[in-house]
């Protein structure tokens, strides 16, 4: 004990403050294990299953981050990283989710690979920032056009593709209360708004009979084992996912390089993509994809809500080991979240989606070459309903303008070989 507490004294923090930052992390990443499973559901995986599948993975891999890193970073299954797995794997290419599994173990050891060498620092330098930047408000948007669809508000029509729902259906009425409800706590930066706004919803749901109530609030954790272990790698080892693996792979690569320095920094221990604390919390957050195809869910994550932990003071990985521990903790109320309805996770998906949408700000469209790639790439995303097509074709399109513009000396030479391989791709659809 006197070890630890010189250890947390020599990191300018106690037991309590690492205690308290790891409640304010996962106050407001906990919505995951409400919204992960209802995603998974539309790939065909067993909401209870996929429920502990999704603890699991988050308090395994938090842990890790928190023993190898020391660094107070929490990780969960990636929004964005689901809807992949979801309506593109399972979806639009038709896949069973065993071997949408098998890709996520791929794409987890292939992170590990680079994370031991430099190709990783290559990928990373090989994609301008403007693009890392519309990736992740592409999949911003994905993720609003999902909750949009999940609360009603837009529905399939033949004639304009889409069109309005019935604003007057209760799920509807329910979930547009339940996105102010949580929009208003979110400006008031009230901490687990996402959480309250979920519980608050699924509530008001029970009470009106929009949705069947759950049988019991406390049980046993549910039982695992219908994912456990169930990737087909050898399935997910066909040339027409390549696409999707390197989509899987970027998107993961990108966010947790973004996510991992925005949250170190404060702690003094990390300055770069290369600085040694960077390249071990990096390594951890690969290990963590692999444990969540192991366990049975989609790609894990750095969380960048990690960053409400430090603020508390969080600066070690005991805050992640708190975070895991609460991870295990929670499967034990595991009937009210597999009794969460669709319309009540909505909200959560359209303020994840605005938040990730912010970083439009940062991209200069006043400069064609990366205005155009940077367009492309947000819109074809929910336009064509996958992540991967949009990253493909904003990154070709990149390469082709830049030339254009005898701009052809900024682009990497690993660009033109990731390019190559989405071309590839495309070509076996």
């Amino acid at each position: 004990m006197k070890l630890l507490s010189a250890f947390l004294q020599e990191h300018k923090t106690s037991f309590s403050t690492e205690a308290r930052a790891a409640t304010a992390t996962f106050l407001t990443m906990g919505y995951i294990l409400f919204v992960n499973p209802q995603i998974l559901a539309n790939a065909g995986m067993p909401v209870e299953a996929s429920i502990a599948a999704t603890a699991v993975a988050a308090a395994l891999s938090t842990i890790v981050m928190g023993l190898y890193s020391n660094l107070p970073v929490a990780m969960a299954p990636g929004m964005g990283l689901n809807a992949l797995f979801a309506f593109t794997l399972c979806g639009a290419l038709g896949l069973s989710w065993q071997v949408a599994l098998g890709v996520v173990f791929i794409e987890g050891m292939l992170n590990v690979i680079l994370a031991y060498t430099r190709f990783r620092d290559w990928i990373v330098d090989a994609i301008p920032e403007p693009l890392k930047l519309a990736i992740a408000v592409g999949i911003g948007f994905f993720l609003a056009l999902i909750g949009a669809k999940q609360m009603g508000i837009v529905v399939a029509n033949p004639a304009t593709l889409v069109t309005r729902g019935s604003l007057g259906a209760l799920p509807t009425l329910l979930g547009l209360g339940g996105l102010a409800l949580t929009g208003i706590l979110f400006v008031r930066n009230i901490k687990g708004a996402i959480i309250i706004g979920i519980i608050a919803t699924s509530v008001a749901g029970f009470i009106t009979g929009a949705a069947p109530p759950p049988t019991s609030i406390f049980a046993a954790p549910p039982d695992i084992r219908p994912v456990l272990f169930a990737f087909d790698w050898r399935g997910a080892l066909s040339p027409a996912l390549v696409g999707v693996i390197l989509s899987f792979m970027f998107v993961d690569l990108f966010d947790s390089v973004g996510t991992l320095l925005a949250v170190a920094k404060p702690c003094g221990v990390a300055t770069n993509a290369k600085d040694n604390a960077m390249r071990k919390a990096l390594r951890a957050d690969a290990i963590g994809t692999v444990i969540g195809a192991f366990v049975g869910t989609s790609s894990t994550t750095s969380y960048i809500e990690s960053a409400a932990g430090v603020e508390e003071g969080g600066r070690t990985g005991l805050t992640s080991i708190f975070v895991g521990i609460f991870f295990l903790l929670s499967l034990f109320f595991y009937p009210f979240i597999g009794a969460v309805p669709a319309f009540a996770t909505a909200p959560a998906l359209i303020i994840v989606g605005m938040a990730m949408s912010r970083n439009l700000r940062e991209i200069n469209f006043e400069d064609s070459v990366i205005a155009v790639p940077a367009f492309l790439t947000i819109v074809l995303m929910p336009f064509t309903f996958s992540i991967s097509t949009g990253i493909g074709i904003g990154l070709a399109s990149y390469v082709v303008l830049a030339i254009a513009a005898g701009c052809y000396r900024e682009i990497h030479p690993m660009l033109f070989a990731i390019v190559a391989l989405f071309a590839i791709t495309l070509a076996f659809e």
